[in-house]
C-alpha cells in the first residue's frame, strides 16, 4: 500500500492536513493501456477520397437546390449579357404552331431499359431501370446487374429466365441519368408550340439487339408503324417528321425498307407507304457510315477517354491496384453479346475510309495546323500527312511507315488454342482466351489494318460474336441494287446497300456537330500480360508533337463520337440529286452546327453545344426542327449549312452513284 501527501494549497494553513491513500489496485485501474500504431491502409485513403467526394458533391448539390431557380440564370447574364430566348418562345412569337405529329428515335445507350423477371439476385427490383435513371442497381450489386444486361452470346436474345425490356412513353429517353437531358429540352420547346403527348411519340427500342430482333422479340417495328399510321390519321392527314438521333438514325433507314417490304420479313406496307405517312426525317449526329470507335469498343472495350486515363496515371491502371482489367473484361463480355454494336463498325471498306497510304481526311491536321498558326510557311505543315485509312495500327512505326516499308505476316491462317495461362489466371471469360499466343501474336504481326481489315481482325478474334453480327448486318458497297438478295434485312441498315424509298415529296436533313476532335485511328500494342488480361491495349505513348496524334489516337473533324465523313457523305454526295441509292431524288440538306463550349460553368452544356448528346440542346438545331415540324421546307431554313470540309472530302471518295 502507497502512501501520499497532497501539497497544501495557498491560504489551507488552518486546515488540516490530509492524506490521500491509494493501493496498487487504484495505479493498475488508472494506469492507460499503451495504443499500437494503426497502420494505414491504401484502402483507407480511397475510402476517405471518395467520401469527401460524396459528401462535396451532396453539399454543391444541396446549395444548388437551395438557390432561387432565377439565380444561375442572373448571375450567368450578369456575365455575358442576357439570355435568349428559348427556340419555342421565339419561334411561337412569329406564330408557327405545331402542325406535323413528331416521332422521337433514340440512339444506342440513351433509352431506358427495366427488368421485367430475373434471377435470385434481382429480388425487389420489378420494372426497375437497370439502364438510366439513377444507375442505383450497378452500385449495390453490379455483377448481378451485367448478368441481366448481358444477352445471350449464341443466339443474341434474352437469356434463360431474364427478361429485360425498353421503357415506354417520352420519359423512355428524355434524361439519361438525373439532371442529363436527351430528349427534354427539344420536348419542353416542342410543347411551347402547341405539341403534346398525342402529337408526339418515343418510338423506343432494346437498343441491345440487332434491329430485326426487335421486331421478332417485341414487334418494336409493328408499333413504330401503327403509332405513326394513327398519328397522320388523328392529325387530319398529315404526314408525320421524324427525328432519329445516333445510332437511332440506322434503325429508322431499317424501318423505312423492312415497312415496305411483305411480310413475313417486312411489314407489308407497299411501295408508297414512306410517300403516304412521311414529310421529313432530321437525322441527328447520324453515324451512316459507322464510327471508328466502335472498334476499340470491341477489340478492347476501350475508347480514348480510357487512354487518356492510361496517360494521365501510367502505369496505375496497367498494375490494375483497383481491379480495372477486371472491369473492362467484364464490360467487353457484356457489351459483346450487344448485336447492334455491329452496326456500327465503319461501311464501305477502303473506298470510304481510305488505305494504307490515303484518306479523305489526310490533309485534315496539316490545314488545322495552319490555320492556328496563321503562316502557310510553318515547317510543321511539311510534317507526313496523318493514315487515317490505318484504323488501327500496331506500333507508332507501323502507324508512320510507307506503304511499300511494311513487312506484315498474315493473321487469318494462324493457329489458335488454349495455353495454361488461358486456364489458369482468367476470372472472366472472353473470346480472347481460345486464341492461345500464335493467334494473338498473329493478329499483332499484321501490323495495320484499313476498313476492310478490321471486320476480318474483328472475325478472327471473336467468330461468336460476328458469325452473330454478320447475319445481321453488311458493311460492304452494293455493286447492284437490283440483286434480290438486298432484299434481306441484313443489308437494310447500309445505305451503301440499300436504296431510299420512292418518296420524291420526302425530304431528308443530317443535322450534326462539327469543331471537335474526334477519334478516326488507333495506335495499338501487346499488353505485358496478354494470356491474363485483354491482349491488346491502346498505346498511349503513341504521340506526335503538333499533330493529331495523342495518347494513341488519331482525330479529325466531327461532333466527338462521329466523324463529319460518316455524318455527311449520304447528304453530301451518296443521296444528292437522283443517284442509284436515292433514286427518286429525295431532296437531301446538311446543317451542321459548330460546336462552341458554354461561357460559363452555370450555362451547363451550352445552347450552342455540337458534341453528340449536348447538341440535343443546342438551340440552333432546336429551332431548325421546331420549324420543320410547324411546315417549313430545307429551301425556306435556308438549305445547307456547312462548315468543315466534307464536300471536298466526299468528292476524294470514287463511289459509282
Amino acid at each position: 500500500m502507497a502512501l501520499i501527501r497532497r501539497k497544501k494549497a495557498p491560504g489551507s494553513e488552518n486546515q488540516g492536513t490530509s492524506d490521500v491513500k491509494i493501493t496498487d489496485d487504484d495505479n493498475k485501474k488508472n494506469k492507460k493501456p499503451i495504443q499500437k500504431n494503426k497502420r494505414w491502409t491504401c484502402l483507407d485513403n480511397c475510402c476517405w477520397f471518395i467520401g469527401c467526394i460524396c459528401v462535396s458533391w451532396w453539399l454543391l448539390l444541396f446549395s444548388f437546390n437551395a438557390m432561387p431557380a432565377s439565380f444561375p440564370q442572373f448571375v450567368t447574364e450578369a456575365i455575358t449579357g442576357p439570355w435568349p430566348d428559348p427556340p419555342g418562345v421565339k419561334v411561337s412569337k412569329e406564330g408557327l404552331f405545331a402542325k406535323h405529329p413528331v416521332v422521337f428515335v433514340p440512339g444506342i445507350v440513351t433509352g431506358g431499359l427495366e427488368l421485367w423477371e430475373g434471377h435470385n439476385c434481382t429480388e425487389g427490383l420489378f420494372r426497375k431501370r437497370l439502364w438510366g435513371g439513377t444507375f442505383g442497381e450497378v452500385y449495390k450489386r453490379p455483377l448481378c446487374w451485367a448478368e441481366h444486361m448481358s444477352l445471350d452470346n449464341e443466339t443474341g436474345m434474352d437469356p434463360p429466365g431474364v427478361r429485360v425490356r425498353p421503357v415506354t412513353g417520352l420519359v423512355a429517353a428524355d434524361y439519361f441519368a438525373a439532371g442529363y437531358f436527351v430528349w427534354a429540352v427539344l420536348i419542353a420547346n416542342l410543347a411551347r408550340i402547341g405539341y403534346e403527348e398525342k402529337n408526339m411519340y418515343m418510338a423506343s427500342y432494346d437498343w441491345r439487339l440487332s434491329f430485326q430482333n426487335t421486331e421478332v422479340r417485341d414487334q418494336t417495328l409493328s408499333r413504330i408503324k401503327s403509332n405513326i399510321e394513327l398519328m397522320v390519321a388523328t392529325s387530319g392527314g398529315k404526314k408525320a417528321v421524324i427525328i432519329p438521333h445516333s445510332m437511332g438514325v440506322l434503325y429508322f433507314l431499317h424501318f423505312m425498307k423492312w415497312v415496305e417490304a411483305p411480310a413475313p420479313m417486312g411489314g407489308g406496307g407497299g411501295p408508297d407507304w414512306c410517300a403516304k405517312h412521311i414529310k421529313t426525317v432530321v437525322n441527328i449526329g447520324g453515324p451512316f457510315l459507322g464510327v471508328p470507335k466502335s472498334v476499340p469498343g470491341l477489340l478492347s472495350a476501350e475508347v480514348r477517354d480510357i487512354a487518356v486515363l492510361r496517360a494521365v496515371a501510367p502505369g496505375v491502371l496497367d498494375k490494375d491496384l483497383f481491379r480495372f482489367q477486371m472491369m473492362l473484361q467484364h464490360v467487353m463480355k457484356m457489351t459483346r453479346t450487344w448485336d447492334s454494336t455491329m452496326s456500327m463498325l465503319p461501311k464501305g471498306g477502303d473506298t470510304i475510309w481510305g488505305g494504307l497510304d490515303w484518306s479523305p481526311e489526310e490533309d485534315y491536321c496539316q490545314n488545322r495546323r495552319n490555320q492556328n498558326h496563321n503562316d502557310t510557311k510553318n515547317p510543321a505543315s511539311h510534317e507526313k500527312n496523318s493514315n487515317y485509312g490505318r484504323i488501327i495500327s500496331f506500333g507508332q512505326e507501323a502507324a508512320d511507315a510507307a506503304a511499300l516499308e511494311l513487312k506484315r505476316i498474315d493473321f487469318r491462317d494462324a493457329i489458335k488454342g488454349r495455353t495454361v495461362a488461358n486456364s489458369s489466371c482468367q476470372e472472366v471469360w472472353t473470346e480472347y482466351h481460345e486464341m492461345g499466343y500464335g493467334g494473338i501474336d498473329a493478329a499483332v504481326e499484321y501490323k495495320v489494318y484499313t476498313a476492310d481489315e478490321v471486320v476480318e481482325l474483328l472475325e478472327f478474334v471473336a467468330p461468336k460474336m460476328m458469325a452473330r453480327g454478320s447475319a445481321h448486318f453488311s458493311y460492304g458497297i452494293a455493286e447492284n441494287l437490283n440483286d434480290p438478295k438486298y432484299d434481306h434485312y441484313k443489308y437494310w441498315s447500309n445505305p451503301l446497300e440499300t436504296k431510299l424509298p420512292n418518296a420524291p415529296d420526302m425530304e431528308i436533313y443530317t443535322m450534326y456537330g462539327v469543331g471537335i476532335p474526334t477519334e478516326r485511328a488507333y495506335v495499338y500494342k501487346l499488353t505485358h500480360s496478354a494470356e491474363c488480361t485483354i491482349p491488346f491495349q491502346i498505346d498511349t505513348s503513341a504521340d506526335r508533337v503538333d499533330s493529331c496524334l495523342t495518347d494513341g489516337v488519331f482525330t479529325v473533324d466531327g461532333d466527338e463520337t462521329v466523324p463529319a465523313l460518316s455524318a455527311g457523305f449520304m447528304c453530301a454526295k451518296g443521296w444528292r440529286g437522283k443517284t442509284r441509292f436515292n433514286p427518286s431524288g429525295i431532296k437531301t440538306y446538311i446543317r451542321e452546327y459548330n460546336h462552341a463550349p458554354p461561357a460559363t460553368f452555370l450555362e451547363g452544356r451550352g445552347t450552342q453545344s455540337g458534341a453528340h448528346v449536348d447538341i440535343m440542346g443546342n438551340f440552333a438545331l432546336i429551332e431548325d426542327i421546331l420549324r420543320v415540324a410547324a411546315g417549313a421546307t430545307g429551301e425556306e431554313l435556308g438549305g445547307d449549312i456547312i462548315y468543315s470540309d466534307i464536300l471536298k472530302w466526299s468528292e476524294k471518295i470514287n463511289l459509282n452513284l
